[in-house]
């Protein structure tokens, strides 16, 4: 028997883009799934499609930014489903400019969405986890620019890295109690983030003039479908893996670094 069938699994940005691409794997396999989006029209577009597919889904909306709203996002799920196993904290934003040049609202933006939007998913269902006693999994969507630092993403990049790092934490923490910790940390994925993150920003948090837009061309990497890197996601929910690496280039970068790093303790350098 599938071991997703039945389960229950909530996933934030759902509404489209990776989040959609992991409700959908998820209902593939039997799962019952909560989509959580910012825009309940496009979470319910979402599940309405899997419903017509046969599924259980339920659409919510959600600003993750707000403690209360993911709280009430967990009340639901358990109202309806009566139980939940698997927590995708994966709204997120993207930020491009130049640290020296960002503005507060800039910082305030990234890590309300991108940082304290997994906080807040932690918060509502790690405890009902563990109360529950039947295992589960987390998933928290971080990014290659929470493992390397990049130019021109620095806000973006301080805001993954924090995702990494408490992922990490807390793989350690709920490991000997029977619940998966994993860390999505794709490349370029074919999504609408870029745009989503200029046009779902609150008014008092835009900075003055027309709005920076980073194209994928200029960046480092083969682009794959939101589709793959879900099936990734799957794939590292039944495999119990902490790391969700989506490219092959990902390889060389990582030995890069600790390449540099490992040469801080030669003799002459020690």
């Amino acid at each position: 028997m599938d071991e997703f069938r039945g389960r229950v699994a909530v996933v934030t940005g759902g509404g489209g883009g990776i989040g959609a691409a992991m409700a959908e794997a998820f209902a593939a396999r039997g799962a019952r799934v909560v989509l959580a989006d910012l825009h309940l029209d496009a979470a319910e577009a979402v599940a309405s499609k899997l419903r017509a597919g046969g599924a259980e889904a339920l659409a919510v909306q959600t600003d993750v930014t707000v403690r209360d709203a993911v709280e009430a996002l967990a009340a639901q799920t358990v109202a309806r489903f009566g139980t939940v196993h698997i927590i995708c904290n994966n709204a997120g934003v993207a930020t491009f400019g130049e640290i020296a040049t960002s503005t507060h609202a800039d910082w305030e933006f990234t890590m309300n969405v991108n940082f304290w939007g997994v906080v807040h998913g932690l918060e509502a269902f790690v405890p009902r986890l563990l109360a529950q006693g039947q295992g589960g999994h987390v998933v928290n969507t971080a990014s290659m620019a929470g493992l390397v630092g990049m130019q021109w993403l620095g806000i973006y990049c301080a805001s993954k890295f924090a995702v990494v790092g408490l992922s990490e934490a807390l793989h350690r923490e709920l490991k000997p109690r029977g619940i998966g910790v994993s860390v999505l940390c794709p490349m370029i994925v074919a999504t609408n983030i870029n745009e989503n993150s200029v046009t779902r920003r609150p008014a008092e948090l835009r900075n003055p003039g027309e709005p920076i837009i980073p194209s994928a061309e200029g960046m480092v990497g083969s682009t794959i479908t939101a589709e793959e890197a879900a099936r990734r996601v799957v794939r590292a929910v039944e495999r119990k893996d902490l790391y969700v690496l989506t490219h092959p280039e990902q390889r060389d970068i990582l030995k890069r670094r600790w390449t540099k790093q490992d040469a801080m303790f030669e003799p002459g350098t020690w």
